[in-house]
């Protein structure tokens, strides 16, 4: 996990501080490829071990090969996902072969939710979710530990109210 200055500050060159996303999102993200990929695997090779021959249950581990190299580009996407808060906005980071970098002035901003499915609650995780006027601008940022996700939302809203009370 990325960290630097303190939240909020700019180190010199105007540069943000970025933060990177908690570890347990990477862990659960790579639970769900091994079970997807178990679950695919023995859905092939059991209907062709059974329906065509016991040789044909060999393609069964074509979905394991292709797990290996989905197993690194599930950690260079992780590693790609950052967020910096700035004094007028929001920068968030992410894409490894599409880099997509959003800003979202706090002044914008309509809503702020934090939510966590069973498995994020299973992982400790929170994604917090960011709606703005333009439905093309809102945003989200995966996988955060729940104190930081609800650290966050305070923040946005606090900033978001002040900067849209002089509108």
């Amino acid at each position: 996990m990325e960290t630097g200055s303190p939240r909020g500050a700019e180190t010199a060159g105007d540069e943000p501080a970025w933060t990177g996303l908690p570890p347990a999102l990477l862990r659960m993200r790579r639970l769900l490829l091994v079970v997807w990929t178990v679950i695919l695997a023995v859905g092939l090779a059991l209907p062709l071990g059974l329906l065509v021959g016991p040789a044909w249950a060999a393609f069964g581990l074509l979905p394991l090969t292709l797990t290996v190299g989905c197993w690194g580009l599930l950690e260079r996407n992780w590693r790609s996902w950052r967020y910096a808060e700035r004094a007028d906005d929001l920068l968030i980071s992410r894409g490894v072969l599409w880099h997509e970098e959003t800003v979202v002035p706090y002044g914008r901003m309509q809503l702020v939710e934090v939510t966590s499915g069973p498995l994020e609650r299973h992982f400790g995780l929170a994604s917090v979710q960011l709606h703005t006027a333009a439905a093309a601008t809102d945003a989200t940022i995966p996988g955060l530990d729940p104190a930081e996700a609800e650290r966050l939302r305070d923040r946005l809203t606090e900033l978001g109210e002040a900067r849209s009370a002089g509108l």
